[in-house]
C-alpha cells in the first residue's frame, strides 16, 4: 500500500483504487507546458519542439503520472529546504505571502478597535487584513536612507491599543529590528515581519524572517526566486505554533482525534487570546518542486544582484547629487531585490519626478516601490484623513515625491546595465545644467 499524504483519496494499491488526481496531464498537455516555459518562434524553434514532443510521447508510454498534484511530498521538501536555509523549523508553504500575514493577524485576534503599526511605504498586502476587519492602521514614518520603517517613529506611535507592529524589509534591505523587538517585548506587542522581498537577507547574523513572532516571504514571479509565479513561506517563533500553521494552511484538519467513522476532525487554531477558524491556503506540488529548485541557487542569485548593485554604485560615485543603494555590511546583508536610487534635489537641480521622466524618455524603467499607503482611496474611504496622516509622516512625503525611485537589477546584460548607469548620470547632468 502506498503512503497517503492526506485525506484527499489516493488509496494506493487496491483492486478498486480511488486516485487523488481526477484527470492527469498527458503528453500533449506537457508539451504545451514546455512551450509556455520555454517560449520562442521560427523554424529552428518549431523543429526543436517537434523533436522534444516525440521524446515526450515515448516517455509518456513508459511512465506513470504523479499520485498527487496538491500539497504533498514536494511541498514538504520545499519547506525542509527553506528550514535548512533559514535555520528554522517552522517553514509553512502557503499560496502567497498575504495568506501568511493573515495567519499571523488571525493568531493575534485582530479586531475592530485594535491598532496595527505599518510603514507608510509598502505594498498594499501589508495592510489588507487589518483594514478588512476594521482594525486601525497607524502609519509609521520611514527612514530617509533605507525607506524602511523608522523605529523611533514606531515608538512615538505606540498606544495601549497597539496589537501588532509590521516591519517591511523594502527591496530586501533589512529593517533595524533590534529596537522594534525591544519595543514589542516592553509593550507585549506581536511583531510580523513582512519579508516578501527578503528571502536570504541577514540581520546581525540571523536570517530576516526568523526574528519576529511571525514572518512571511513572497515567491511571486517578480521576486528573486519564485515557485512558478506565486507562493509564500510563513514562519513563526511562537512556541508550539509551528505545527499549528500547517493546520492553519488547510481548514484546521486534525488527524489526531478523528470523529466517529471518519478520517479526521476539524478543530480551531489556537490564537494569542482565543481560537480561530482556519481557511485554505494550500499550494501545489509543482510549486513545491519549483521553490525547492530555486532555493538551492538563491545565494548565487543574490551574489549576481549584489554585483550589479556594486557596479551601479561605482558608476554613481563621481556625482554627489546621486545617493546610491546602501550595500550593507557585516551586520546587514540585503537581497538586492530592488536598487534604491536617491538624489539630493538641491545638488541635482531638481527632484526625482524630473529624473523619473528623463529616465523614461531614455528607455530606463524605474518604479518607486511603493506609493504612500494612506493616499489610496481604499484607505480614505474607510474614514482615514490622508492629509492628516501625511503630516505625521513628513519623511515619507519628502522621499517619495522628491528623492527616490528604484532600478532593476536582474535579467540585464552587461550592456543594458552600462546603459542604465549612463542614462542616470546623463539625466542628472541635464538637470544640473537646467535642461
Amino acid at each position: 500500500m502506498e503512503k497517503t499524504t492526506d485525506f484527499r483519496y489516493n488509496t494506493g494499491a487496491t483492486k478498486v483504487p480511488w486516485a487523488a488526481v481526477g484527470e492527469n496531464y498527458n503528453a500533449s498537455d506537457l508539451m504545451e507546458i514546455i512551450r509556455f516555459l520555454m517560449q520562442g518562434e521560427g523554424e529552428e524553434y518549431e523543429q526543436a519542439c517537434s523533436a522534444v514532443y516525440e521524446q515526450v510521447k515515448k516517455l509518456d508510454a513508459v511512465s506513470t503520472p504523479p499520485g498527487k498534484l496538491t500539497t504533498g511530498e514536494q511541498v514538504e521538501a520545499a519547506e525542509q529546504a527553506c528550514n535548512e536555509y533559514l535555520g528554522t523549523d517552522s517553514s509553512t508553504f502557503v499560496t502567497n505571502a498575504t495568506s501568511g500575514f493573515e495567519i499571523a493577524y488571525k493568531y493575534a485576534g485582530l479586531k475592530e478597535g485594535d491598532e496595527v503599526i505599518v510603514p507608510a511605504i509598502t505594498f498594499v498586502a501589508t495592510m489588507a487584513y487589518p483594514l478588512a476587519v476594521g482594525a486601525k492602521l497607524v502609519f509609521a514614518d520611514v527612514d530617509p536612507r533605507t525607506i524602511n520603517m523608522d523605529p523611533a517613529d514606531v515608538e512615538r506611535k505606540i498606544t495601549p491599543k497597539t496589537k501588532m507592529i509590521v516591519p517591511v524589509h523594502i527591496g530586501g534591505y533589512p529593517v533595524d529590528l533590534d529596537p522594534i523587538m525591544a519595543l514589542a517585548k516592553k509593550h507585549n506587542i506581536l511583531v510580523l515581519e513582512d519579508a516578501a522581498h527578503a528571502f536570504g537577507a541577514m540581520y546581525k547574523g540571523r536570517h530576516v524572517g526568523t526574528i519576529g513572532d511571525f514572518a512571511a516571504f513572497s515567491f511571486h514571479e517578480v521576486k528573486n526566486i519564485t515557485s512558478f509565479g506565486e507562493g509564500g513561506i510563513a514562519t513563526t517563533n511562537i512556541p508550539g505554533f509551528g505545527s499549528e500553521m500547517k493546520r492553519a494552511r488547510f481548514l484546521g484538519l486534525d488527524f489526531s482525534a478523528p470523529i466517529k467513522n471518519w478520517l479526521y476532525n476539524i478543530t480551531p487554531i489556537p490564537g494569542k487570546e482565543k481560537p480561530y477558524v482556519a481557511l485554505n491556503y494550500s499550494p501545489t506540488e509543482s510549486q513545491g518542486l519549483g521553490l525547492k529548485l530555486q532555493v538551492a541557487r538563491n545565494e548565487e542569485i543574490i551574489a549576481k544582484r549584489r554585483a550589479a548593485a556594486e557596479y551601479l554604485n561605482s558608476r554613481f560615485a563621481g556625482n554627489d547629487a546621486i545617493i546610491p543603494q546602501d550595500l550593507g555590511g557585516e551586520d546587514i546583508k540585503p537581497t538586492f531585490h530592488l536598487y534604491l536610487l536617491q538624489i539630493d534635489p538641491a545638488k541635482a537641480g531638481g527632484d526625482v519626478q524630473t529624473l523619473k521622466r528623463k529616465l523614461d524618455e531614455k528607455g530606463v524603467t524605474n518604479i518607486p516601490h511603493f506609493g504612500p499607503l494612506y493616499r489610496f482611496k481604499v484607505v480614505s474611504d474607510m474614514g482615514y484623513d490622508p492629509n492628516e496622516i501625511a503630516k505625521s509622516c513628513p519623511v515619507c512625503e519628502e522621499v517619495f515625491y522628491h528623492r527616490f525611485t528604484h532600478l532593476p537589477l536582474y535579467g540585464l546584460s552587461d550592456g543594458q546595465l552600462e546603459y542604465m548607469a549612463d542614462a542616470v548620470l546623463e539625466a542628472v547632468a541635464e538637470m544640473q545644467q537646467g535642461r
